[in-house]
């Protein structure tokens, strides 16, 4: 497993001003935190650095970098847990005058980073601006830790750096998937097959079964001889995959719901007409893998296996309650997929939740990141 910087293992923190990146880029309603489960995972790295006496200056993101993408509700959030002082411009003057007052266990949040370009672009300017507020540098957003961004690979070069809690939680419980137990079942849905292809391959070597559900089953289908009507498909990527769809390792949906203009209904793979477009699996689908995941002594899944964004998650809910009942290690990942899982009250019936989704498919797929090399590689 990668030997990681910690932070937890640093000895002298009190008095020293702490940069830390932690992955705030959450959802927002009428102004207010609408799902706070990543700030809530990054608090306890927070409440560390405080109790050693750390000066803790947090940065994060959040949504395009939009005038109106302010973090402020992010720190109303915070300001519940503990007292913080919002610094709501990201290239103020006077933030060097508030940083250079705190007093030992102090904490400020930055404005959004992408309301400075320099962020995305990596640009040597911004990050020694960024740099100059802190003596030590903390990475605590495994979620975008695959970006190549300023606040993530940048810093790391200027400053003692290390991995947060969080960071380093992320990196031991996917690790697992390395040297996995058997069974060992990978399921892997969403959209996007092209930049998922590397993993797959991967994994039809190491896991048992691979079950391939969402967008990406469309590819198969449709490589493999199936009408798919007017379903999203990955054009890119059916020749490549084409000498795949037999492999004795992948399980593709037996049936599938479909919409048209009558409405929804379930049907055979082999069952879509032309009018038709795949919106999730069906129910036999799931029944047909009832026995591999009570099997099971690992899984590890990313990605929904339905069309969320339109409200087709019966298949994604039917399998996590397969999984969370199941014996098995069992890990999810992928912001949909992590989505339908709080909603139905699941997060702690899974042995681990990763915070990631294209990261946790990166890390897996290269068993590191740009934002864990650069703490490596410092």
């Amino acid at each position: 497993m990668l030997q990681l910087p910690l932070i937890a293992e640093h000895a002298d923190l009190a008095g020293k001003r702490v940069l830390l990146r932690a992955d705030f880029n959450v959802p927002l309603e009428a102004g207010r935190v609408r799902d706070a489960y990543k700030i809530e995972r990054s608090i306890p790295t927070i409440d560390f650095l405080r109790k050693a006496g750390a000066r803790v200056i947090v940065m994060s993101h959040l949504g395009n970098g939009k005038t109106s993408d302010t973090l402020s509700p992010v720190a109303k959030y915070l300001y519940k847990k503990f007292p913080l002082t919002f610094l709501d411009r990201l290239m103020s003057p006077e933030n060097a005058r508030i940083v250079n007052a705190m007093q030992n266990g102090d904490v400020v949040l930055l404005e959004n980073l992408r309301h400075n370009d320099g962020e995305e672009k990596n640009n040597q300017e911004f990050t020694q601006h960024l740099a100059s507020f802190g003596d030590v540098y903390v990475n605590d957003a495994f979620a975008v830790s695959h970006r190549v961004h300023a606040s993530i690979i940048g810093i790391p070069t200027l400053l003692p750096s290390y991995a947060g809690l969080l960071l380093a939680e992320e990196v031991k419980q996917l690790s697992v998937a390395f040297s996995p137990k058997h069974p060992f079942l990978f399921i892997l849905g969403g959209a996007k097959l092209s930049t998922k292809m590397p993993l797959l391959k991967k994994f039809l070597n190491t896991a048992d079964h691979v079950f391939v559900g969402g967008i990406a089953a469309n590819d198969f289908l449709k490589a493999s001889g199936y009408e798919v009507g007017r379903s999203v498909v990955d054009l890119s990527e059916l020749d490549g995959i084409k000498d795949y769809g037999t492999h004795e390792r992948l399980i593709l949906p037996s049936d599938v719901v479909i919409k048209n203009e009558a409405g929804s209904a379930v049907c055979g793979a082999d069952g879509v007409a032309r009018g038709d477009a795949i919106v999730d699996v069906g129910p036999g689908t799931i029944h047909n893998l009832e026995e591999t995941v009570v099997k099971a002594a690992l899984v590890v899944w990313n990605g929904p296996l339905g069309y969320y964004e339109a409200g087709f998650t019966d298949g994604t809910r039917e399998l996590l309650s397969l999984v969370a009942n199941a014996q098995a290690i069992s890990i999810i990942g992928g912001g949909d997929t992590v989505a339908v899982a709080a909603e139905m009250g699941f997060l702690d019936r899974f042995s681990f939740v990763s915070t990631g989704g294209g990261a946790m498919l990166d890390f897996l797929s290269n068993e590191t990141l740009p934002g864990i090399d650069a703490l490596i590689k410092k």
